[in-house]
């Protein structure tokens, strides 16, 4: 499989969570970063439940579960939906 190129960072892509961890934290290491990261795992699973890409708003509620997902952004946030639903949360 070819390697991936982006910021002067080269890396074939990974076949394990291992390796994933591992080729974030080159990259991190190599981007300077100095916030906490986290690695989502071979699976994608944190990924595909949240479908963050390439822009999304959430509200997560008090007991931790999601109770609004906006669509993709940026042209797909919708403002007021949201306020609603923040206020709707509020409420109660």
């Amino acid at each position: 499989m070819p390697a991936n190129e982006r910021e002067g960072i080269k890396f074939n892509q990974p076949k394990t969570d291992q390796e994933r961890s591992e080729i974030a934290t080159a990259c991190a290491s190599k981007l300077g970063l100095t916030i906490p990261c986290v690695v989502d795992g071979i699976d994608n699973k944190v990924g595909d439940t949240y479908g963050g890409w390439p822009d999304r708003l959430y509200i997560i509620d008090k007991d931790g579960k999601i109770a609004y997902k906006g669509a993709q952004g940026p042209g797909g946030f919708k403002v007021p939906e949201m306020v609603g639903k923040l206020e709707a949360l509020t409420k109660k």
